[in-house]
């Protein structure tokens, strides 16, 4: 999902000498995350489908009953690192299954934030077997930022000799912010800049076996670099005006292959096994791009049970840029945020995405998934789970440089509400060097 779309929602973790406004702030949010969790498990057996009708003479009180609700009512009081404080409200539509499991989440929001104005968005993420997933978000606000974005994957347990997934992707996001190239860049030096893209994405996978895959993916991409939303900052080509890749109007067609070995015993809730995947790609100006680089890398996930409850969660990831003097700075290795994708960007959860950049990148991270709370509720299974995390990552500029001195360390904890078998939501809190950065989305981090 771009980071743009307007569904998130973002939460926080109070900590000792932080200043009392930053406290309350933080606050609000812990209550409002735990809060969306706990509402997700104890009602995500409701659903326009299956709510009672209500009959003219049915008393006042009968309206009080959230079990009779059409959707769920969920608040946003959030923050970003990047977009700052939004709030709103988030009617959330769960429909079920002949199995009663959550198999379509319908939701569409209004909310305001001091910087990008009033806005809205709409939302389907529909999960119709453990074979296939689509989804499509559409949303705007009244200052710069649009998003439309779909997705559809099938093939994704592998069982037959061939899978799919391709993305429409339209992106005006005004938030995102560059601090220059380098791993020590320095939090003086923040711009903002809206990256605008537009790009078709498809990947062609052939199952060798039911562990093994080689895909190919296809991902031509407009690119445009214009004025951000926030004044109080100075714009990226105003502070650094010899950066490659300010150039209004880039394209790219990247072609990359990539070689998996995929053991896991599910791929939305992983308890047990392995994910390795090693990679390959180039775009050039010799075939439909207006730039050139080559990048590798290898990305690894492992997922060990420690006891029915408590699962070790590990994630490792390199990126390696060896060509490509002109490479365009939105193409370079990035650090930060709360998502990994595979070759692209790799979270780093005390720190606003993105905030580290160069041309090759290490990131790993751990997190003890504990569930603490397991329940059949309303004929759905629901789990409340708590994880601890560490993250540890660095980007550098010459392939011979040590990947593992100068990493930036990031603590934290996980809190993740889990509508078996395909749906996760969650609120990730971390803190690193430069303070408290507050994450929530749907699917794990890694």
């Amino acid at each position: 999902m771009p980071r743009s779309s307007v569904y998130k929602m973002h939460q926080n973790l109070i900590t000792f000498g932080i200043r009392l406004a930053l406290c309350e702030r933080v606050m609000k949010t812990i209550f409002r995350g735990i809060f969306c969790l706990l509402m997700l498990l104890l009602t995500c057996r409701v659903g326009w489908a299956d709510a009672p009708a209500l009959s003219s003479s049915r008393s006042l009180l009968g309206y009080l009953d959230p079990r009779t609700w059409p959707f769920i009512p969920v608040p946003e009081v959030g923050t970003d690192p990047n977009g700052g404080t939004t709030v709103g409200i988030l009617p959330v539509f769960l429909f079920v299954d002949e199995h009663q499991q959550v198999n379509r989440i319908v939701n569409g929001d209004l909310t305001y934030n001091s910087t990008l104005g009033i806005g809205g968005s709409l939302q389907i993420l529909s999960y119709p077997s453990e074979d296939t997933y689509w989804s499509a978000t559409a949303g705007a606000t009244e200052h710069i930022a649009r998003t439309v974005d779909i997705f559809y994957s099938s093939g994704l347990t592998r069982d037959r000799w061939w899978s799919f997934e391709g993305r429409l992707l339209f992106d005006r996001d005004p938030t995102e912010r560059f601090f220059g190239v380098g791993n020590h860049s320095r939090s003086g030096n923040e711009t903002n800049y809206t990256l605008e893209q537009e790009a078709v994405t498809a990947r062609f996978g052939l199952s060798l076996t039911r562990q093994i895959q080689l895909a190919l993916d296809l991902r031509p991409r407009l690119v445009d670099i214009q004025q951000g939303a926030f004044d109080s900052l100075p714009f990226i080509g105003t502070r650094f005006p010899q950066l490659k890749g300010l150039r209004r109007g880039s394209n790219e067609l990247l072609t990359r292959l990539l070689l998996s070995y995929d053991t896991r015993n599910t791929l939305n809730v992983p308890t047990r096994g392995t994910c390795l995947s090693v990679w390959g790609g180039i775009t050039d100006k010799q075939f439909l791009s207006s730039v050139s680089y080559s990048m590798f890398g290898i990305e690894a996930r492992r997922y060990l049970p420690l006891s029915q409850r408590l699962t070790l969660a590990g994630h490792l990831a390199a990126r390696y840029m060896p060509v490509g003097r002109q490479t365009p700075f939105w193409a370079l290795s990035q650090l930060g945020g709360d998502r990994s994708e595979v070759g692209y960007r790799q979270p780093l959860r005390g720190f606003g995405a993105g905030r580290f950049i160069d041309r090759h990148l290490f990131a790993a991270n751990g997190e003890l998934r504990t569930r603490v709370l397991e329940r059949d509720l309303f004929g759905t299974h629901a789990i409340l789970e708590i994880a601890p995390f560490i993250d540890l990552g660095r980007v550098f500029h010459r392939m011979d440089e040590n990947p593992l001195s100068g990493l930036h360390p990031v603590g934290g904890v996980g809190f993740r509400g889990i509508a078996a078998p395909f749906v996760v939501g969650y609120v990730d809190i971390g803190y690193g060097s430069e303070g408290v950065a507050f994450f929530s989305g749907v699917n794990y981090p890694f």
